[in-house]
């Protein structure tokens, strides 16, 4: 009996080892800040986009859309990447009210992270806003122009994620796991065996 209450000792021990081990290399990365930011009521619209996420990332095709009133959709020009920091510039057109920008990166794990940025301008967007630079929307792996964003990007923005993929430290926990309860059967087994002789 004594060894049944250790081997389920064991087998939960290893369990939570697992879970606690896979939990932090499964989160993907988040975004950390923007400009314009979160909530944001801005009285001129902006003449680029910057998110700032938690660990360098990649985009995919069209990976930044503003949308507003009335259906209007701001002009995004090339987007440029630096580390974990996504700029563009735009140019904005329409009347003042709620904005949405929505985005699309992928985290260093290879996973899609998709989310959204609300702000309001306060005024409609003037047509002599600044153009893209290029034509709309195509990813470059280029560090952004020093005019790409207004503010300055924040210098510990990058994370120590680490490129090891989730799937991997959870194949370690099963084996690991598989490890333990197949030590505690063998022993059980020995136990049982010389009781008998």
């Amino acid at each position: 009996m004594m060894d049944f209450k250790r081997f389920g000792g064991a087998l939960l021990l290893a369990g939570l080892a697992v879970f606690a081990t896979a939990g932090p290399a499964a989160a993907h990365t988040e975004l950390e800040s923007s400009d314009p930011a979160e909530g944001a009521t801005v009285a001129a619209a902006p003449t680029s986009i910057k998110l700032t996420f938690g660990e360098a990332v990649t985009v995919p095709k069209d990976p930044i859309q503003v949308t507003g009133p009335d259906g209007a959709k701001w002009t995004i020009g090339t987007v440029s990447l630096a580390g974990p920091v996504v700029s563009a510039p735009v140019q904005a057109t329409g009347p003042a009210g709620a904005y949405t920008i929505s985005y699309q990166v992928i985290s260093d794990d290879g996973d899609a992270v998709k989310g959204a940025v609300h702000f309001t301008l306060s005024a409609p967007a003037s047509s002599s806003s600044a153009a893209p630079t290029s034509a709309p929307t195509t990813a470059s792996t280029s560090a952004p122009a020093a005019s790409a964003s207004p503010s300055v990007a924040p210098s510990a923005a990058a994370s120590s994620g680490g490129g090891f993929p989730a799937w991997a430290w959870i194949l370690i926990g099963v084996v690991v796991l598989a490890a333990v309860v197949a030590g505690f059967v063998l022993r059980s087994r020995r136990s049982s065996g010389s009781g008998e002789g």
